[in-house]
Order: C-alpha cells, then sequence, then structure tokens
C-alpha cells in the first residue's frame, strides 16, 4: 500500500476532525472544545500561581511576576507565531491528504522548536535585565523579576517543544491530547508551586521552578505520543532534519505571524511600562484583572485557533464554500462566547479580584479595568477569527500588517498623543477596545478581498 492510501485512512484516527466533509458547526465545537478547556485550565493553573503569591508572599511579589508579563510574551511570541504557521501548513496538508508533505513538516518543525527555544533562553538570560528597566518596572519589584525570569527562561525549549508539538496535532483536528498533555503538567505545577512557596517558602523562585517542570512534563508527553501516534502524522527521531522546503514554507507563515507578535507586544510592553510609573499598587491590580481578562481571550482564541485549521483544511481541498460557512460559524461563535463570558466574569468581579489580592486599592484599580475590558472583549474575537482566517488561506503578511497599523501603531500613538491629555490609568486602558473595533472592522474588509482573490485563483487554475 503507497504513502498516498495509507494516508487517507489514518486520517479516519478517532482523534482527529476532519473538517473537510460533514456538517461544520459539530466539528468546529468538538475542536474548539477541548482547546478552549486546555487555554481554561493553563490560566487556572497560572492563577493559582497568582493567587499563591499574591496570598503568601505579597503584591509587591505579586506586582513582580505580572511585571514580566509583557516582557515574556514579547521574547516568546515570535517564535509561537512560527508554530502557527507550521500549523496553517499541516492543516492544507491534512486537507489534501499529503501524507509525504506532512512528514516532512513534521521533522523540520520539532528541531526549529527546540533550536527557537534556546535563543528565547539565551536572550531571556543575559537582556531580560536591561528590558526590564527599560520597561520602568518598579524599583521595589526588579529584584524579584529578574530573580524569576533568570529561572524562568530555562524552561523556554521545552516550551516550545511543546507548542510546535501541539500545533502539529491540533491541525489535524486533534486537540484532546494536548488538553491532556497540559493538565497533567498543570497540576503538577500547582503541586510543585504549593510545596515551594508555602512549605519551603522560595517566593517567586518557586513559582518559576514549579513553571518549567510542568513545561518540561507537557513537552515530553507530547513528543511520546507524536512518536506513539498511529494517526496522520508520526515522529520518528531518526528522521529530524530541517529541510528546505518545509523550512521556507513554515517563515513564510510564521515570519509574519510572530513578528506580528513580537510587535504586539512591543506595544503591550510600551503599555505596561506606562502603567508601571503608577506605582506597585496600580501594577498589582492590573496584574489581577489581566489574569482573570485572560479567561475571556481563551475562550474566543479556542475559537479563532479552529478558524485555521477549519479554513486550512477546505483550503487544502479546495472546498470554498465550505470556508465561507466556516468563518461566518466561526464569527458567530466567537461573538456570543466573548459576549457571554465577559459579562459572566464582570458580574463576578469582586469575589474574583478577592482571591488574588487583599489590598482594597489594588482591587479598586482591577475592577476599573475589568469594566472596560470585560465589555468590549469580544471585539478582539472578530479581530482574530477574520486575521486567522486569511492564514488559513495562506496568507499571513497582510493580517500582520492590519494588526501592526490597527492595533499596535494605534495603540503606541494613543500612549504618546492621547494619554498625556489626560494621564490617568483608565486613559490607558481605554486603548485596548478602541484598536480591536478598529482592526476589526479593517479585518472584515481584508478578509473578504482576499477570499475572492483566491477562489478565482483556484477556478482559474482549475480551468487550465
Amino acid at each position: 500500500m503507497d504513502e498516498q492510501v495509507r494516508s487517507v485512512k489514518k486520517v479516519s484516527s478517532p482523534r482527529e476532525i476532519d473538517m473537510t466533509s460533514g456538517n461544520l458547526f459539530p466539528k468546529i465545537l468538538a475542536f474548539s472544545l477541548p482547546l478552549m478547556a486546555t487555554g481554561i485550565l493553563q490560566l487556572l493553573f497560572t492563577a493559582a500561581d497568582m493567587m499563591v503569591v499574591g496570598k503568601y508572599v505579597g503584591d509587591v511579589a505579586l506586582a513582580a511576576v505580572g511585571a514580566t508579563n509583557s516582557l515574556v510574551t514579547l521574547l516568546v511570541n515570535f517564535f509561537i507565531g512560527l508554530s502557527l504557521g507550521a500549523g496553517v501548513m499541516m492543516s492544507k496538508h491534512y486537507g489534501a491528504k499529503d501524507a509525504n508533505s506532512a512528514s516532512k513538516l513534521l521533522h523540520t518543525a520539532m528541531p526549529v522548536s527546540l533550536i527557537s527555544g534556546i535563543l528565547v533562553t539565551f536572550v531571556g538570560l543575559f537582556y531580560s535585565k536591561d528590558l526590564l528597566l527599560l520597561m520602568k518596572t518598579p524599583e521595589e519589584c526588579l529584584p524579584l523579576s529578574i530573580e524569576y525570569l533568570s529561572i524562568y527562561f530555562l524552561g523556554s525549549p521545552f516550551n516550545l517543544v511543546f507548542n510546535f508539538g501541539a500545533a502539529m496535532q491540533r491541525a489535524t483536528g486533534d486537540t484532546v491530547r494536548p488538553l491532556i498533555f497540559l493538565t497533567i503538567g498543570g497540576v503538577l505545577n500547582v503541586i510543585v508551586n504549593l510545596i515551594s512557596v508555602i512549605a519551603f517558602n522560595l517566593g517567586v523562585v518557586g513559582v518559576a521552578y514549579a513553571t518549567i517542570t510542568s513545561q518540561a512534563v507537557s513537552a515530553v508527553l507530547v513528543v511520546v505520543s507524536l512518536i506513539r501516534s498511529n494517526g496522520f502524522i508520526r515522529l520518528n527521531l531518526k528522521k529530524l532534519a530541517i529541510k528546505k522546503t518545509p523550512l521556507l514554507n513554515i517563515l513564510k507563515i510564521g515570519l509574519p505571524s510572530g513578528l506580528q507578535a513580537s510587535l504586539f507586544s512591543i506595544s503591550n510592553v510600551i503599555i505596561q511600562s506606562t502603567i508601571n510609573e503608577f506605582g506597585q499598587i496600580v501594577v498589582a491590580g492590573n496584574t489581577a484583572a489581566v489574569g482573570i481578562e485572560g479567561f475571556v481571550y481563551t475562550v474566543m482564541n479556542s475559537i479563532s485557533q479552529s478558524a485555521v485549521t477549519a479554513i486550512g483544511q477546505n483550503y487544502g481541498a479546495g472546498d470554498y464554500t465550505r470556508i465561507k460557512q466556516a468563518i461566518k460559524k466561526c464569527l458567530l461563535f466567537v461573538v456570543a462566547a466573548g459576549l457571554g463570558a465577559g459579562i459572566l466574569l464582570f458580574l463576578l468581579k469582586k469575589p474574583l479580584i478577592s482571591l488574588y489580592t487583599s489590598s482594597a486599592q489594588s482591587a479598586q484599580v482591577a475592577y476599573s479595568r475589568m469594566t472596560v475590558i470585560l465589555l468590549t472583549y469580544f471585539l478582539l474575537g472578530i479581530m482574530d477569527v477574520f486575521n486567522n482566517g486569511m492564514r488559513g488561506m495562506g496568507v499571513s503578511v497582510l493580517p500582520m500588517i492590519i494588526v501592526l497599523v490597527g492595533t499596535c501603531a494605534l495603540r503606541v500613538a494613543w500612549i504618546y498623543i492621547i494619554f498625556p491629555l489626560k494621564p490617568e490609568y483608565l486613559s490607558v486602558v481605554l486603548s485596548y477596545p478602541v484598536s480591536w473595533l478598529i482592526t476589526s472592522i479593517v479585518g472584515v474588509v481584508a478578509f473578504s478581498i482576499v477570499y475572492r482573490m483566491r477562489k478565482k485563483q483556484f477556478l482559474n487554475n482549475q480551468q487550465v
């Protein structure tokens, strides 16, 4: 039996979801729910870290860890963008039932992930102090922030190996195994966290050790599962090699996505730097609010990620009717989920914030931010669905430009032009919903243009 026929049979693996046939909505739902659960569990485990730090170490330690979030995101997100590129290409190969190209892609992506992680470790260890100073991290938080990052970045290779491996599995519709692996790693994270912080009084160092332990376990599990897989893709360690064509395909989609994520993070670093100037109380309150808002983002992000896979698979299959169906269903789903989750958490904001901090002043800061963000967060979901829809059709530069101009440039301009007119904390926070609204509008128009162009190109090729 040749490789192509063998691959088609493997598509029917119960862990994989073929979105090129059948009713789309149940498949999008089946894809999104485990991904949603994965993200929520990640946030719960992170929230547990923050709660332990805030309750048992204090607001200074909570602010110290919170002050590092934007920096960590800045350094890691570029390479997470590369994993997105690998996932888009795998979705396309899966839709086209091209097992040979899928295998070459897998065996290129995994060594790329390891090299990426080593690079992040190097940059993080040697430059985090300078970057924290540049971000105007509060003086009382700086030593703890540096101490935390000096350990946290050691886990970067594990973090990126997991993300690339999970991207390969999700591209075939398998969101269950990454959920299981993160659950195991996350439970271990909480256990190590509680022991190191409460029992051994290690503070932020204990939190960092717990994080890299969980990342290592998750990475090992995803690699083992790929080696033992009997589905569309299977990892053979002897075949690991960076090949030119798969690498170029990863970079074609991943570089713009990575650059977008990094530059997006730079705008957030600028915003965080502005927030840091308000002092430790505001930073702690902002950190608590961001932790809760992350649950809404995770719900919406799982749906926008399903747009990449659903559209990517059908783009590979050349089915433009299902591409249109997929974008409509994902859009309705993300708006309903974003509004529902945002309103629910807004109503529960007081008891939720009390889990993070005992400071009434920090709590008031958190309430003010959540009032603005939670009721408008669905706009970010709309933006992501259309941008990921374009990536699913192999277009990555255009959504990068849209996001960079519509959010990053606008937010930076807001900080330097609008914020000085009213230099208050809420003036900073308002930059988020304004940028989401503008970028969503542009994204709708851009997706429509890309869809028509791709469809016309496909029909012309069919006639040749």
